[in-house]
């Protein structure tokens, strides 16, 4: 059982299109320049592989990709674009896939979907168990926006544009939160959805990595690699297996 939230058909149908900001080739080109390079000669396993915006480049560029992903119907949307990528459906803290990889990969902020402790901690060991020795695990995650916070403020915005509106609100206690996505339609309706989340310091990642046996390698801003700092919105961030 996960606390992930689930992706149903008609989400996972509008995926690319309200997602279509992500596939630009500003922001995609260089997370797949960046695991391309990772990855060398050997497989690579994406966690929360979605409908393929990572794992169909990288396969374009010649890289073996598998993929673990907790919907069904994104799988599906997924095997529509390209029906040669085996996906294991299942929670990424516990579901396997076959084989060692030379790198695995969660991008765009993907494992604070698992809303607990236990079960993060869970994904970075189940990552590990799935290296091959000297094995990387990546993932792109966001710092949470805390210190954006005015007294008595009770959301914090992460994106403002023509079609799109988002608000995070955050339980500091339980490092628990929503997204709240407000999207105007062509018609001039709009629509409203939510999803939920656990944040993540960028030390608790390391800790994390600790306790499954991986040790922090690099970590940057984001995918060009550009210097983490105090002032870093995100990070990239990679852990590698002992040899």
């Amino acid at each position: 059982m996960t606390s992930s939230d689930f992706w149903d058909a008609e989400t996972a149908e509008r995926y690319d299109e309200t997602s279509a900001f992500m596939f630009a080739p500003e922001v995609l080109d260089p997370a797949v320049d960046f695991l391309t390079d990772l990855a060398g000669d050997g497989p690579a396993l994406e966690f929360a592989i979605g409908t393929g915006r990572v794992a169909i480049p990288l396969v374009e560029r010649g890289v073996s990709v598998s993929g673990i992903e907790l919907s069904q119907p994104m799988v599906d949307q997924l095997h529509k674009k390209r029906a040669d990528i085996p996906v294991v459906v299942g929670d990424m803290a516990t579901s396997t896939m076959p084989g060692q990889f030379s790198l695995v990969y969660l991008v765009w902020n993907s494992i604070g979907n698992l809303r607990t402790q236990a079960e993060q901690v869970a994904c970075f060991r189940n990552a590990a168990r799935h290296l091959a020795p000297g094995g990387r695990f990546v993932i792109e995650l966001w710092v949470p926006g805390i210190r954006r916070f005015p007294p008595g403020q009770a959301a914090v915005p992460f994106h403002v544009g023509r079609h799109h509106v988002g608000f995070d609100t955050y339980d500091m206690a339980t490092q628990r939160g929503t997204s709240h996505h407000y999207r105007r339609r062509p018609d001039g309706t709009v629509t409203y959805g939510a999803s939920n989340f656990r944040y993540i310091w960028p030390a608790e990642c390391d800790l994390m990595a600790q306790l499954a046996g991986m040790h922090l390698e690099q970590r940057v801003a984001d995918w060009n690699g550009g210097p983490f700092t105090n002032d870093s919105e995100s990070h990239v961030s990679t852990w590698r297996k002992p040899v």
